[in-house]
């Protein structure tokens, strides 16, 4: 269903204080009873995406500081890009700022310690970053970005009509490295597409000198990078530095400005996939989406002055949003606040059914916690410091 912002009251100035000591940020709205507490990367090498997350929580709130009939408080605290920071996070707001709802993090090491404590503590988490969850143990957390599968097999399929016959893969040496490179052997191996090489780095790296030389050495047709943020540019600046003639790609976790800036001619060609918010006004008029992030990007400018140069800001935006839904369609008179209220709302958010937001159309379910399909993805291209729609690839051979 679409989310038609008549559902609220009209949005009123925002007060956020700075709470000394907690690295934190509280959105004040008195007589608030509705509470949503983020974990957001607001320092630390995930912070490139975090500060974005941040943002796209302001700028929903401000356009829906009221959510059927209740004022909405947002706490917002700092992991510090540390995942057991994260869990730390959860616990207090959850044990003692009583919030209803999570929303967060930036890393998926940082996301999947906040689902643990999240499914501990009986309390909805709306991730806007890409977790792997699989079973029934987590069934208290929903994301709203993409599912790396997702994302991945579509790059697969780009790499396919491009001619690619073997490609590398350079990552991170964690939970989202892993993620990546799984993806891309699957998708890669159904499409005859042979994966020849598998390096590592950490986030905090200063060098991959010797991954780079290892993977040119295997003379593939294209590097994929499975990594995010501002360091993901590490690869790319050394690929460009050995002279590199091959095509590269990434993932959606590349979508930020810090990152174009850092990769600068580097990453020229560079083909990644994304949510249909990043290229919004290229898409058809009358197109949901669309308009959806047309609203997003309003909501932005008016907080800040200038629209969004990142996909990040939306996926948080796009948590709101599935709150916001879910909140108006809860049933009962549970309170919030308490125990029966949380199940209620997460009942609600797992029954979400064609929302529209701007990286695509949610829908929720009990076996269903990506709420994205194929409408969420479109494939984008850097040319001259810009993401572009990617325009279709000539077929090999003409």
């Amino acid at each position: 269903m679409a989310l038609f912002p008549e559902m609220f009251a009209a949005p009123r100035a925002l007060r956020w204080l700075i709470l000394a000591g907690a690295s934190c940020l509280s959105l004040a709205a008195w007589g608030a009873d509705l509470r949503v507490g983020v974990i957001s990367s607001l320092s630390g090498p995930a912070s490139a995406l975090g500060i974005p997350y941040e943002k796209g929580v302001r700028a929903a709130h401000a356009r829906m500081p009221e959510v059927a009939g209740r004022k909405v408080e947002v706490i917002v605290l700092d992991d510090a890009s540390d995942p057991a920071t994260a869990a730390r996070n959860a616990r207090k707001l959850v044990n003692e700022d009583k919030v209803d709802v999570l929303i967060g993090t930036s890393g998926v090491p940082g996301a999947m310690a906040i689902a643990a404590v999240a499914q501990e503590l009986k309390t909805p988490l709306i991730s806007p970053t890409p977790v792997s969850l699989p079973g029934p143990g987590h069934d208290w957390t929903v994301v709203a970005s993409q599912p790396f599968e997702l994302m991945v097999s579509a790059v697969a399929r780009r790499m396919k009509a491009e001619g690619v016959r073997t490609v590398a893969f350079i990552g991170f040496s964690d939970a989202l490295g892993d993620l990546a490179y799984e993806c891309l052997v699957r998708s890669a191996g159904e499409l005859g597409i042979e994966v020849v090489a598998n390096e590592r780095y950490a986030r905090s790296d200063m060098s991959v000198a010797g991954q780079v030389l290892k993977i040119i050495g295997k003379r593939p047709d294209a590097v994929f990078a499975g990594n995010s943020g501002t360091p993901g540019a590490l690869p790319y600046l050394e690929l460009a530095n050995r002279r590199y003639a091959g095509r590269i790609y990434g993932t959606h976790g590349l979508i930020n400005a810090d990152f174009v800036r850092v990769g600068g001619r580097s990453i020229e060609g560079l083909e990644v996939p994304s949510g249909p918010v990043l290229v919004a006004e290229q898409l058809p008029a009358g197109d949901p989406v669309r308009e959806a992030s047309m609203a997003f990007r309003a909501s932005y400018q008016k907080l800040y002055g200038a629209p969004p140069a990142d996909a990040f800001s939306a996926y948080a935006y796009d948590a709101y949003l599935v709150l916001a839904d879910a909140a108006a369609r809860v049933k009962g008179d549970a309170r919030p606040g308490t125990p029966a209220y949380r199940q209620a709302l997460k009942d609600a958010i797992l029954s979400t059914r064609e929302l529209v937001g701007t990286h695509g159309i949610y829908n929720f379910g009990p076996d269903s916690r990506y709420g994205s399909d194929e409408r969420s993805v479109v494939m984008v291209r850097m040319e001259g410091g810009q993401w572009k729609l990617a325009a279709q690839p000539t077929p090999p051979g003409r």
